[in-house]
């Protein structure tokens, strides 16, 4: 399931008709870690072709320039294009074009640390907003900005690195999508076919670069970028899929790490990565769904929604089948009903706004759910980005793992889920079914764990988070030997890095600056709960 960000607007995502909202000092190069072991034939050559590229880029360098109009980035952000290898295993090759931006820190020279580089997760996400935390002032970041050149980027296959596609982005977007509860097998049989389609979508638009849209080669770009920058060594922030990227490179390049946060962390175990991974996915959303039934209920006096969970769940299973039957305003059915609603168990912040729409809905005033959740047919690009963040996030998901090709085996997993956690399974599953046929070879995940060199990390984690569940920063904290582990306690906000917690945030601000931990893992108590 990709990650999804709160906007005035949900974008409406989604594939095989499930509408899912988804989801600078110069230095020496360093050669790869030798001890980084390969997981399958070929890495090995992959791995001297990093080595190539960054030393490459290290040369040329990066040729910083205001950013294009369109990007939506104020000055004094700059913008610029890294090259690397579209196969690593021919460093000499095809060649793509990565797209940086960065903000200068805003200390002293004698204050500066380097660059810190941000991925915001999906796969599919873009970084490019991320100098945006200084330029807006975000209160959270500012010892950090202080500090460090804020370097966001678009990894490859998103935005304006090579972006690649699977259908038209009007198309993707238009509504109502099927309902994605099936009611009959001939409702199965009809998500199977359009998510058939949209794996050979993605072959007959983006066939060159499917077999390479991989985490281990957006790693290795990750590391070319490093040494573009003038880096010694990567600082990283990591939230989400992003942690994912983070794992993969402190297993790659041990010796290239200088400080890694992980924020909300996908289990990197090799049996998780993707199948099982989608699967945990289901049972977290339902519990974080009822947490803001509950929160809901609490705050009846203002959404007037029902005094209990079970009388909010009521209302919502009203309004679905209302829409199921006839869609609000001619568009907006199930499937878009839980791409507006699913912001909700994922983002603290979207619990208000979606409360609110919810409540004026039961009130009478459908229009305001209409606006929500219905797409935007005049936003071309909004649908473009939308369309491309689905592709590459369906593209990497189904070409790093080898998935169940079986439907009896994706029928009777999602069949169980759902009878205990109706809110998000069966959505998605037509999400993810492409990879069941997936056109092109599926990689074996890399074996994250230690290696000589890497120093520790600090790992970041909401105890309730529904998008990567608990247990995979638990298992990544195992994995990498001496990292610390901060749990935010009854908390289940996606990405905790950027909520203000000062239990949180003085960590945070403390490694990336000293990079000192404490000598144990530590418990917070929970942010804030949102006031209606």
């Amino acid at each position: 399931m990709r990650d999804i960000r709160p906007t005035g607007r949900t974008a409406a995502l989604g594939s095989a008709g499930a509408l899912v909202a988804a989801t600078l000092v110069a230095g020496a190069v360093m050669a790869p870690t030798a001890n980084a072991t390969s997981s399958r034939p070929g890495q090995d050559r992959e791995m001297r072709g990093a080595a190539i590229a960054a030393e490459r880029a290290a040369k040329a360098g990066i040729d910083w320039q205001d950013c294009p109009a369109d990007w939506g980035l104020e000055k004094p952000i700059q913008c610029g294009y890294v090259t690397v290898p579209l196969d690593y295993a021919r460093p000499d090759g095809k060649q793509i074009k990565i797209a940086v931006d960065r903000i200068g820190n805003t200390g002293t020279e004698q204050e500066r640390q380097g660059a810190l580089v941000y991925n915001p997760g999906g796969p599919g996400g873009s970084g490019l907003r991320f100098p945006r935390r200084v330029t807006t002032k975000a209160p959270v970041w500012a010892n950090i900005a202080k500090a460090y050149d804020f370097v966001g980027f678009d990894p490859r296959g998103v935005g304006h690195s090579a972006p690649i596609s699977c259908v038209d982005p009007q198309e993707f977007v238009k509504a109502p999508k099927a309902d994605p509860v099936p009611d009959t097998e001939a409702d199965k049989r009809a998500q199977r076919k359009l998510a058939r389609e949209y794996a050979e979508g993605c072959y007959e638009r983006s066939g060159d670069m499917l077999p390479y849209m991989t985490t281990p080669n957006t790693v290795r770009d990750l590391d070319v970028i490093r040494a573009a920058l003038g880096e010694k060594k990567l600082n990283f922030l990591g939230v989400s899929y992003g942690t994912y990227l983070g794992a993969v490179y402190g297993t790659l390049f041990p010796g290239h790490v200088r400080r890694m946060v992980v924020d909300s962390v996908v289990n990197p175990s090799r049996e998780k990565i993707w199948y099982e991974a989608n699967l945990d996915q289901d049972v977290a959303f339902e519990g974080r769904w009822k947490d803001w039934q509950d929160w809901v209920a609490a705050n009846d006096a203002t959404f007037h929604l029902g005094t209990t969970r079970a009388a909010v769940q009521d209302k919502w299973l009203d309004l679905r089948a209302t829409a199921k039957k006839s869609p609000l305003g001619g568009v907006v059915g199930p499937a878009e009903l839980i791409s507006f609603f699913q912001s909700a168990p994922y983002y603290d912040s979207s619990w208000v706004p979606v409360a609110t729409v919810f409540s004026k809905y039961v009130a009478g005033d459908t229009q305001a759910l209409v606006d929500a959740a219905a797409p935007d047919l005049s936003d071309t690009a909004g649908n473009a980005a939308s369309e491309n963040g689905n592709a590459v996030y369906t593209a990497v998901e189904c070409t790093d793992a080898k998935w169940p090709t079986s439907w009896t085996k994706w029928d009777r997993d999602n069949t169980r889920l759902h009878k205990d956690h109706p809110f998000m399974t069966w959505a998605n599953a037509w999400m993810n079914l492409p990879c069941a046929t997936w056109p092109v070879k599926q990689q074996t995940p890399v074996d994250v764990k230690t290696h000589k060199g890497l120093p520790p990390v600090l790992i970041v984690q909401s105890e309730r988070d529904a998008a990567t569940p608990y247990e995979g920063a638990v298992e990544l904290h195992r994995r990498f030997k001496g990292s610390r582990l901060i749990t935010e306690k009854d908390a289940g906000s996606h990405g905790v890095t950027s909520l203000a917690n000062s239990c949180i945030n003085t960590r945070v601000d403390t490694y990336l600056l000293t990079g000192e931990l404490d000598t144990a893992d530590v418990t917070c108590a929970p942010h804030a709960t949102p006031k209606p």
